[in-house]
């Protein structure tokens, strides 16, 4: 119950009630928008490691070719050469560099 012209207590906390609630609305979607922008670092992140690692496509047509670990035209996950072992397998005569990703740019400035 209230005074003459006050707020009763059940007013009062409905209306405490309505402001937690928003409150716990707003605290759940800042939380799923840190979670998204989290994903979103840790795929930039993965996506720069893998640019400067290389990987090999198996022989398809005529050659194997090399890629760089970010080529979008053989994007399978893992497997990931080092800088040495690409200049090894660049040097055998049946591998041949991506024509698209240019793998040997990143092993001459590497």
């Amino acid at each position: 119950m209230s005074g003459p012209g006050g707020i009763s207590d059940l007013d009062k906390n409905r209306a405490l009630g309505e402001w937690l609630e928003w409150q716990l609305r707003k605290a759940r979607n800042r939380v799923r928008e840190l979670e998204v922008q989290e994903e979103q670092e840790r795929r930039r992140r993965e996506q720069a490691h893998a640019a400067l690692r290389w990987k090999i496509q198996p022989r398809s047509s005529s050659a194997a070719l090399v890629h760089r670990g970010d080529c979008a035209l053989y994007p399978v996950e893992g497997g990931f050469l080092t800088r040495e072992e690409a200049m090894i397998a660049l040097a055998e005569p049946d591998i041949e560099a991506c024509q698209i990703c240019k793998p040997e740019t990143g092993l001459v400035h590497g």
